[in-house]
Protein backbone atom coordinates (compact mmCIF):
# COMPACT_ATOMS: atom_id res chain seq x y z
CA UNK A 1 0.00 0.00 0.00
CA UNK A 2 1.23 3.46 -1.45
CA UNK A 3 0.86 6.63 1.11
CA UNK A 4 -1.19 9.64 1.47
CA UNK A 5 -0.14 13.22 0.64
CA UNK A 6 0.03 13.79 4.42
CA UNK A 7 2.24 10.51 4.68
CA UNK A 8 4.80 11.93 2.41
CA UNK A 9 5.20 15.13 4.20
CA UNK A 10 5.57 13.88 7.33
CA UNK A 11 8.00 11.14 6.31
CA UNK A 12 11.69 11.24 7.46
CA UNK A 13 13.04 9.58 4.53
CA UNK A 14 15.61 11.28 2.78
CA UNK A 15 16.95 8.85 -0.22
CA UNK A 16 16.25 10.28 -3.43
CA UNK A 17 13.29 8.86 -4.51
CA UNK A 18 11.78 9.99 -1.00
CA UNK A 19 12.72 13.47 -1.69
CA UNK A 20 11.24 13.12 -5.34
CA UNK A 21 7.79 12.41 -3.71
CA UNK A 22 8.01 14.37 -0.94
CA UNK A 23 8.16 17.60 -3.34
CA UNK A 24 5.25 15.75 -5.62
CA UNK A 25 3.21 15.65 -2.45
CA UNK A 26 3.99 19.58 -1.08
CA UNK A 27 2.50 20.30 -4.79
CA UNK A 28 -0.45 18.31 -4.39
CA UNK A 29 -0.74 19.74 -1.09
CA UNK A 30 -0.41 23.28 -2.15
CA UNK A 31 -3.09 22.97 -4.65
CA UNK A 32 -5.42 20.87 -2.43
CA UNK A 33 -5.97 18.63 -4.99
CA UNK A 34 -7.38 15.82 -3.31
CA UNK A 35 -10.14 18.50 -2.68
CA UNK A 36 -10.62 19.72 -5.50
CA UNK A 37 -11.25 17.10 -8.03
CA UNK A 38 -7.35 16.56 -8.58
CA UNK A 39 -6.96 12.78 -7.24
CA UNK A 40 -9.94 11.55 -9.93
CA UNK A 41 -8.45 9.27 -12.20
CA UNK A 42 -10.73 10.04 -15.10
CA UNK A 43 -9.51 13.58 -15.08
CA UNK A 44 -5.71 12.66 -14.14
CA UNK A 45 -5.58 10.20 -17.19
CA UNK A 46 -7.11 12.84 -18.84
CA UNK A 47 -4.32 15.38 -18.00
CA UNK A 48 -1.98 12.26 -19.00
CA UNK A 49 -2.29 12.12 -22.44
CA UNK A 50 -2.50 15.91 -22.86
CA UNK A 51 0.74 16.03 -21.18
CA UNK A 52 1.90 12.36 -23.62
CA UNK A 53 0.69 14.80 -26.35
CA UNK A 54 3.05 17.49 -26.05
CA UNK A 55 6.25 15.19 -25.00
CA UNK A 56 5.18 13.67 -28.93
CA UNK A 57 5.29 17.15 -30.05
CA UNK A 58 7.98 17.89 -28.91
CA UNK A 59 9.94 15.05 -30.20
CA UNK A 60 8.36 14.52 -33.53
CA UNK A 61 8.66 18.37 -34.19
CA UNK A 62 12.16 18.27 -33.41
CA UNK A 63 12.19 20.65 -30.68
CA UNK A 64 15.24 21.30 -28.32
CA UNK A 65 16.47 18.34 -25.95
CA UNK A 66 15.68 20.74 -23.05
CA UNK A 67 11.86 21.38 -23.94
CA UNK A 68 11.94 17.36 -24.92
CA UNK A 69 13.01 17.24 -21.09
CA UNK A 70 10.51 19.61 -19.80
CA UNK A 71 8.01 17.35 -20.94
CA UNK A 72 9.26 14.42 -20.06
CA UNK A 73 9.56 15.91 -16.68
CA UNK A 74 6.00 16.80 -16.72
CA UNK A 75 4.56 13.01 -17.57
CA UNK A 76 6.86 11.55 -14.50
CA UNK A 77 5.39 13.89 -11.79
CA UNK A 78 2.00 13.47 -13.25
CA UNK A 79 2.80 8.90 -12.97
CA UNK A 80 4.18 10.17 -9.66
CA UNK A 81 0.85 12.03 -8.57
CA UNK A 82 -1.18 8.70 -9.66
CA UNK A 83 0.47 7.11 -7.30
CA UNK A 84 -0.54 9.55 -4.40
CA UNK A 85 -3.85 9.64 -5.69
CA UNK A 86 -4.31 6.34 -5.34
CA UNK A 87 -2.34 5.66 -2.48
CA UNK A 88 0.15 3.24 -4.40
CA UNK A 89 3.63 2.32 -3.91
CA UNK A 90 4.81 2.95 -6.95
CA UNK A 91 9.05 2.19 -6.15
CA UNK A 92 7.24 -1.12 -5.11
CA UNK A 93 5.36 -1.64 -8.32
CA UNK A 94 8.61 -0.02 -10.27
CA UNK A 95 10.91 -2.79 -8.85
CA UNK A 96 8.27 -5.66 -9.52
CA UNK A 97 8.01 -4.22 -13.13
CA UNK A 98 11.45 -4.37 -13.59
CA UNK A 99 12.30 -7.79 -11.86
CA UNK A 100 9.37 -9.26 -14.73
CA UNK A 101 10.68 -7.49 -17.89
CA UNK A 102 13.96 -8.23 -17.27
CA UNK A 103 13.27 -11.95 -17.90
CA UNK A 104 11.27 -11.23 -21.45
CA UNK A 105 13.12 -11.83 -24.70
CA UNK A 106 13.48 -8.98 -26.87
CA UNK A 107 10.89 -9.48 -30.01
CA UNK A 108 11.33 -7.36 -33.45
CA UNK A 109 7.76 -5.76 -34.29
CA UNK A 110 6.85 -3.51 -37.50
CA UNK A 111 8.07 -0.32 -35.47
CA UNK A 112 11.09 -1.48 -33.64
CA UNK A 113 12.11 -3.57 -30.55
CA UNK A 114 9.51 -4.74 -28.40
CA UNK A 115 9.92 -6.46 -24.49
CA UNK A 116 6.58 -7.90 -24.44
CA UNK A 117 4.46 -10.35 -22.68
CA UNK A 118 2.53 -10.74 -26.48
CA UNK A 119 3.73 -14.15 -28.85
CA UNK A 120 2.72 -13.54 -32.63
CA UNK A 121 2.86 -17.34 -32.86
CA UNK A 122 0.31 -17.53 -30.59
Amino acid sequence: MGRSVEDWLSSEEDDEWSQMMKKVAAFHHKHDFAGNNGHDMGYRIALTVEELGELAAAVTKGKPIEECAEEMADVLILLMGHSLAMQIDLKSAFESKYAKIMQRPARKGRLGIRVTEYNPDE
